[in-house]
């Protein structure tokens, strides 16, 4: 057996800092296999906001790999996010990422960001066609019997909300997901765990997401997923601070209206309840 550690949406600059230490407490103590990071490291790609996740990461002393989120983009300089728009991100990934040790499974990245879309809200998922073409080739490439685990940072399809275009080109994704060896989709960004099996014309694909260990918190508490792969098994546990039993940290849906407090000392909605509207940027 397996155990990864699924992390997402750690944005330095507005972390949580009891969270991390929490995080890497139960790391030192546990020594995971390896630990996935799937996206937004940062809050606006400052820096010294990739500096300090840079100096978290590698402290764990663990394998880690890491993926690109929304929030990773440059978000003030807009002259590099359309030259260059991965740089800072690039500049940590080449320091952190390492080899992870999961017999019979390889995480194979997918990459959801986009520089700029053709819609107001540039934070939502995209699949361009190069971004899958390349995930595919990858999968495609594996040894004979190596699962793959895919790793992004947006959900690729909302599941039985009333939201549309959560992730533009998600659904075509999934279904070609469908057809490889695929164990599972890792994703992060609406800061509340969920492990869904969603359908697709080819088969289903499990999707399994991980919430936040920022300020940013929305129906549930800081958390993390402790995974564990037993050949063609994974078990998903949602650890969090609050103590709450995965069942009840787990969202039945992906809602786009999953939206965090951003004011100083509100209150955070109970778990499962999800703001019906988005409060004024902090």
């Amino acid at each position: 057996m397996t155990r990864l550690f699924h992390i997402s949406d750690i944005h330095f600059g507005l972390e949580d800092r009891r969270a991390l230490d929490w995080v890497a407490q139960c790391i030192a103590r546990e020594k995971p296999d390896a630990v996935a990071i799937t996206g937004d490291l940062t809050m606006r790609a400052r820096h010294r906001e990739f500096t300090a996740a840079c100096h978290w990461i590698q402290a764990l002393d663990v394998p880690v790999t890491v993926e690109v989120g929304n929030h990773d983009l440059p978000y003030f300089n807009l002259i590099e996010r359309f030259i260059d728009p991965y740089r800072r991100f690039r500049s940590i990934e080449g320091v952190l990422e390492r080899e992870l040790p999961i017999p019979g499974a390889k995480i194979v990245p997918l990459k959801t960001t986009a520089r700029a879309q053709f819609r107001l809200n540039w934070s939502k998922g995209t699949v361009g066609k190069a971004a899958l073409a390349q995930t595919l080739a990858a999968i495609d490439a594996l040894p004979p019997g190596t699962r793959a685990i895919v790793a992004c940072h947006h959900p690729l399809v909302e599941a039985g909300t009333r939201g549309k275009a959560l992730t533009r080109g998600g659904n075509h994704a999934l279904a070609e997901l469908a057809r490889r060896n695929v164990l599972a989709v890792l994703s992060g960004h609406v800061h509340d765990a969920f492990d869904l099996i969603h359908p697709t014309p080819n088969g289903p694909v499990r999707m399994i997401g991980a919430g936040t260990l920022s300020q940013r918190v929305r129906s549930t508490p800081p958390s993390f997923n402790e995974l564990t792969l037993d050949g063609d098994m994974i078990t998903v546990r949602v650890r969090n601070l609050e103590h709450v039993p995965t069942r009840d940290m787990l969202i039945d849906d992906v809602p786009e209206n999953a939206l965090p407090p951003r004011t100083e000392g509100e209150p955070v909605a109970p778990v499962a309840a999800v703001p019906e509207v988005d409060p004024p940027v902090h």
